[in-house]
């Protein structure tokens, strides 16, 4: 464990180019599995797998960039293309959820460094509660967000309220089912990796909130 905690003030070296190897990872599986899955990524009513990866800036800051490049790149690269507002609307509610993400993740980060300088002093609830929260940002934002422009590029001329209200609650469920039902076990299984130690470690070596 001692390996994973660097001295006060500095980084280990190469964690920028670690960062942005796992960045462009993300990216990358993103931009595939949305491809890969097209046929159900880009409608009205979707199931965008690739959304999964939108838990990952609760462990890791550099999938904040990962997940809205990837974003940018499927919408792009939409075989049926819904142009530049969805291309960049959608990408930037992307980025904006990471990013809130990782900022709501930080008690749950806290208390992973905790737990492993053996502190199980937080209750069930709250362990449950630090972990969810950070994931409601992809799903409310992205519900409101896109669930109210998508009509529009879908379906110009027949929209109306009870479609968007339609849109947004279809949305909803969808990213529920994928980023709690696929991104909360992903979150789990990577929180003991040595990446995932070595991000919250470090942020909190010193026993205090630390962005890095």
């Amino acid at each position: 464990m001692g390996a994973l905690r660097p001295p006060a003030g500095r980084r280990p070296q190469g964690a920028a180019l670690t960062r942005l190897t796992q960045g462009a990872l993300v990216a990358a599986l993103y931009l595939a599995l949305t491809m890969a899955t097209s046929f159900m990524s880009f409608s009205l009513i979707q199931l965008r797998l690739a959304e999964a990866l939108t838990a990952l800036p609760a462990l890791f800051p550099s999938a904040i960039m990962g997940v809205f490049a990837g974003c940018l790149l499927a919408n792009f690269l939409n075989p049926a293309s819904l142009g530049l507002i969805d291309s960049l609307a959608g990408s930037a509610v992307t980025l904006v959820a990471a990013w809130l993400t990782w900022r709501l993740a930080s008690p749950w980060r806290r208390q992973l460094a905790g737990e492993e300088r053996g502190d199980r002093s937080v209750s069930r609830l709250d362990r449950a509660r630090r972990l969810l929260v950070p994931l409601l940002p992809p799903v409310l934002l992205n519900a409101l967000v896109v669930g109210t422009y998508l009509p529009f590029l879908i379906r110009p001329g027949q929209v109306n309220p009870g479609l968007i209200l339609g849109t947004m609650g279809a949305i909803f469920v969808s990213q529920s089912l994928v980023v709690l039902g696929l991104g909360l076990p992903l979150l789990s299984a990577l929180r003991k990796t040595p990446w995932a130690r070595r991000v919250y470690l470090t942020e909190f070596h010193d026993g205090e909130g630390r962005d890095l």
